[in-house]
This record gives C-alpha cells, structure tokens and sequence, in this order.
C-alpha cells in the first residue's frame, strides 16, 4: 500500500470531532442515518462487504458504504463527515487492510458491533505470481496476520475465492444475530440461502477450469491469488497487491518469458484502474486483452449487476482465455 494513502491518527481523530458537529448536514449517501425507520443501520466498508450485508440482512438493515460507485476502494478518503457519522452506525463490516482510511476511522469510531472480514477465515501470502500449491504458512485475520499489510504479502482479497467468502457470509450473519437478536431466524435463513449460491458458483468454477489448454492467467493487479489456488490455476501479476503499483522493468521482461512458455493467451485488465500498462504489454506480446473483474466496485461498466453475476462473467472470461475445454 502507498505510504502516500495512509491517513495518521491524530488527523482522523480530529476529522472526527470535526464530523460529529457536521453530523446534522450529513447525508444518506456519506453516512448511515441513524436507524429512524427501525431497520439495522449498517455500514459497509466496500462492495463486497455490502453485498454480504444487504444480501444477509435483507430488509431488516439499511445499508451504506463508504465507497461510492466508481471509486478505487484503495484510494478512497473519507470525508469529516463520513468519518463523524460511523460513530453512529448500529453495525460496521469492512476488510482491514484494503482501505487504511478506514481502518483508522473505524478504530476510533468504537462500534460495538463492528467486524473484520479478515477474522472470519484466513489470510494468505501472496505475490504477483501465485500458482495452485499450497505456499507455506496461513495467518488467521484475528491473530498476527491482522497486523500485516499488504507490504507483508498478506492478500486480502478473500472475496474473489467463492469458498473463502461463503465462510465471511457464515460469520457476518452469526455477527448480525447477535447485533440484532429479533430477527435471527431470517437472518440464518438469509445466510443458508447465500452460501447456496456461492457453493453453486464454486462448482461452476471447478468444472468450468478442470481442463484448460493452459493454465496462466496474467493480470495487471495481483488480486486472483485465492481463486488462481482454489482451481489449480497460475496468477502472474504484472503489478502486486496494490493496483496502482508501477512494475519494474525486470518484471515486464519476467511476464514476457512467462507468456511465451506458457503459451498464454490474454492479458487482464480490470474496470476501476488504468488499461495501459495491459494495452502495452498484450500488444508487445502480441496477445488480446480481456477485462477480469477483482470486484471492488459495480459501475455501469460491470459485466453483471451483482457480485453472483460478475463472478460468473469472470468464469466465462477465464474459459476463453485459457483455452477451456
């Protein structure tokens, strides 16, 4: 992560004092609104922790994140209000270490139900280049790999693994029966029906990528390292963790070898960051492009509506890239 996102303490907190006495201005869009229709006041970090919440919480939450469409969730800055009015928030869901602007703020918010994702199943060292064998050692998000950051190699991007983010869905609604215990029941429900869903998506993937001409996949942003192990496959990330990370010369020459051998076919980009360095390097190589969505964001450029959706669109990309058969 760049040093040049990271927002110090002191200047959270004062952004907080600053947005407690605008809290009055605020409005649905910056931060919750306080529960005065009865309903749960949720507020999610990004995409993919609003999908969790809306889809478990159904229509006994009311749900805001903080990332608007459009926005790169690692870029984000929150303003004073949107910092100010998390104090109000009934429940917070966010993934630690994707956002620093929200870490800090959530910390000194004091939510008492608030949940890191990351402490709902295990974290991983991942790279650029990620292939389906097991790499050693995992950190649980509640313990010492929490206190990581991507620098680190630990790869937060746990969503992009079906299995991975049904285990996020199990915890967040056991965390939404405890936050508001009348409503369990549709809650449990909700979350069954959920993680249906996303055992129905890891088949689809399991089957769909069994038997590939080749097994290469190289992105512009290192966010596939959870699915590239779930289905045997190998992520080569011209870039790493961080999107906006600017690849060194000896890494293009890297990727170059790694395409030829491989006999890969495509280099992804994706929707929210810049296309450059992929056009670049496919058209030296002599390869097509392709858009592999990490959804951080659903935008009018999504290939789905929904989480369930783009996944699946992803699924179709990855079979035409990789020869499937």
């Amino acid at each position: 992560m760049n040093v040049r996102r990271l927002i110090p303490t002191a200047a959270v907190a004062g952004a907080v004092a600053l947005g407690l006495t605008a809290l009055s201005a605020c409005s649905s869009s910056d931060a919750a609104e306080g529960g005065s229709d009865g309903k749960l006041d949720v507020v999610a970090s990004f995409y993919p922790m609003q999908f969790l919440a809306e889809e478990i919480g159904g229509s006994h939450v009311s749900v805001t994140s903080l990332t608007k469409p459009g926005v790169e969730p690692h870029d984000l800055e929150l303003s004073p209000q949107q910092i100010g009015g998390l104090s109000d928030a009934d429940y917070i869901l966010y993934l630690k270490n994707v956002q620093p602007a929200v870490d800090d703020a959530v910390a000194q918010a004091g939510v008492k139900n608030t949940v890191d994702a990351a402490g709902l199943t295990t974290l991983e060292n991942h790279g650029t280049e990620v292939d389906g064998h097991d790499h050693g050692a995992e950190e649980g998000g509640e313990h010492e790999g929490e206190e990581h950051t991507e620098e680190a190699g630990l790869d937060p991007h746990i969503w992009l693994d079906p299995v991975k983010y049904a285990e996020v869905a199990e915890g967040v609604g056991k965390s939404l029966e405890k936050a508001d215990p009348d409503n369990a029941a549709d809650y449990r429900k909700n979350t069954a029906t959920l993680v249906a869903e996303l055992n129905k998506l890891d088949k689809a993937y399991e089957t769909g990528l069994k038997n590939t001409a080749t097994k290469t996949v190289i992105t512009t942003h290192s966010a596939f390292g959870y699915l590239a192990e779930r289905y045997g496959l190998t992520q080569e990330g011209i870039a790493g963790l961080d999107p906006e990370t600017e690849p060194s010369p000896a890494r293009i020459d890297e990727i170059h070898h790694v395409a030829e051998e491989n006999k890969a076919t495509t280099v992804f980009f994706e929707t929210l960051a810049s296309d450059r360095t992929a056009k670049t390097l496919a058209k030296d190589l002599g390869l097509k492009t392709g858009v592999l969505d990490p959804l951080e964001g659903i935008t009018d450029k999504s290939a789905g509506a929904d989480y369930i959706e783009v996944m699946q669109s992803n699924l179709t990309a990855l079979q035409k890239a990789l020869g499937a058969k």
